[in-house]
Order: structure tokens, then C-alpha cells, then sequence
């Protein structure tokens, strides 16, 4: 089971999908795709700030909403977000707070995390990170 990163989920939006992405997600099915409540906000929050809101929030819903399952910032994450967000920042290591929220429903829940931001995500112990956009043949 997969929590994707917002940087996957608008990744096969653009003009110029990555292939490597694409045949990833191709091989999974939508029952083993999420996406957080976090990465919902802040795709919404592109859409308004965009020239075209309606067109970005339909292909949201359409596209995007209609394909995985929205996972929320319920109690077990924000434990879980606590107890990381205090350890990193002991580390001297801090994330930004809606990467960390990202990373502790992942965590919280047991799913690997798709990303292309593996720097950051990286950090946080016992997270289990991926990226897709990487050729598997390299």
C-alpha cells in the first residue's frame, strides 16, 4: 500500500508525464493508492491560485479523487507527527510541517511513501520512501 506525495499526484497532470512514473503507477492497483487530506489541501490550493480553478478542481475530481483514497490527519498520525517532529528537530534535522504531516500518516498507517523528494523525507526514522520518478534500469 502506497501514500503518494503531491509531487506524484500532479506529476501525470502535466504535459510532460514522467514515463518512469507512469509505468509505476500503472502496475498498481486503485485500492493500493492514497493520498493524504495535507497533499488534497495543498493541490486545491494550487487550483485557486491558478488562472483556471474550475478546470484544476475538475480534473481533480475527476481524474485524480476518482482514483485513490483520501487518507486524514486523525489522531494516530498526529502522535506520530509529535514524536518525529520532536526527534528531528533534537537532531537538528527539522522537515517542513506538511511533509512531516505526510510522513506520520504514512507512518501511522504503515505505507510506503511516493516521492520525489526523498532528501527530505529521508530524515524521518523508519519511513519507508520510494521514488518513482527514478529510472528502475539506473
Amino acid at each position: 500500500m502506497y501514500l503518494l506525495d503531491t509531487d506524484v499526484v500532479t506529476n501525470p497532470l502535466k504535459p510532460q508525464p514522467s514515463p518512469a512514473l507512469l509505468a509505476r503507477l500503472a502496475g498498481i492497483t486503485a485500492g493500493q493508492q492514497h493520498i493524504s487530506t495535507i497533499t488534497l489541501g495543498e493541490i486545491v490550493y494550487g487550483a485557486h491560485r491558478s488562472t483556471r480553478p474550475s478546470y484544476h478542481l475538475e480534473r481533480l475530481d475527476r481524474l485524480i479523487l476518482s482514483q485513490v483514497r483520501v487518507l486524514t490527519f486523525d489522531e494516530d498520525a498526529a502522535r506520530c507527527y509529535g514524536r518525529v517532529r520532536a526527534e528531528l528537530e533534537r537532531r537538528g534535522e527539522p522537515i517542513a510541517h506538511a511533509d512531516l504531516q505526510i510522513a506520520a500518516i504514512a507512518l501511522s498507517r504503515g505505507l510506503i511513501l511516493i516521492t520525489g523528494n526523498r532528501r527530505h523525507f529521508e530524515r524521518v526514522p523508519s519511513l519507508a520512501v520510494e521514488d518513482w520518478f527514478a529510472d528502475p534500469r539506473t
